[in-house]
């Protein structure tokens, strides 16, 4: 009695048994691709410097609370922003703040905003199209001596308030 027995290439169980492993090194160098292309905003190189600053921001924050620097932030038609801010008596009103919406997550996303006061005393700007989500804002004059922020969930909130010391 013969056996008849074909050739291993002709039997299924070695190639089940390759397919594994031939998963893995794909499945390894798709995300060695992903991981060189994208760009890790959470990691810094001056992490020092930027604990170093925040003492700067907190006393940002405290003149902004000494002058009574409060903002209610609306969002119009198209990407029209308008911020009506409000103040103490004695403190100055620039003609053009910084606006900053930054992505908690991809800096590559954030934007900056300038700001020009206009006859009414509200300021305008043009924001750029922001993917849905939660962003931060913060806003401050063009030299950065006091600062409030705020938060915005896209595309649900039409506007928000922002405060000194919120965080």
């Amino acid at each position: 009695m013969s056996v008849n027995t074909l050739p291993w290439y002709r039997e299924p169980w070695p190639w089940l048994l390759m397919a594994g492993p031939v998963l893995v090194i794909i499945a390894g160098v798709i995300t060695t691709w992903i991981a060189v292309v994208s760009s890790d905003g959470l990691v810094t190189d001056d992490y020092y410097k930027q604990g170093l600053a925040i003492n700067q921001t907190l006393d940002r924050g405290a003149l902004a609370v000494r002058r009574g620097y409060r903002g209610e932030l609306h969002f119009g038609e198209g990407r029209n922003v308008t911020l009506n801010l409000g103040a103490s008596a004695d403190a100055p009103r620039p003609e053009l703040l910084r606006l900053r919406v930054v992505h908690p997550t991809r800096a590559g996303r954030d934007a900056l905003v300038l700001l020009r006061r206009g006859k009414d005393g509200s300021y305008l700007g043009v924001v750029p199209e922001l993917a849905a989500g939660r962003w931060l804002l913060v806003l401050e004059d063009a030299d950065a001596t006091w600062r409030i922020d705020g938060e915005l969930k896209h595309p649900e909130q039409a506007g928000t308030t922002l405060a000194a010391n919120r965080r």
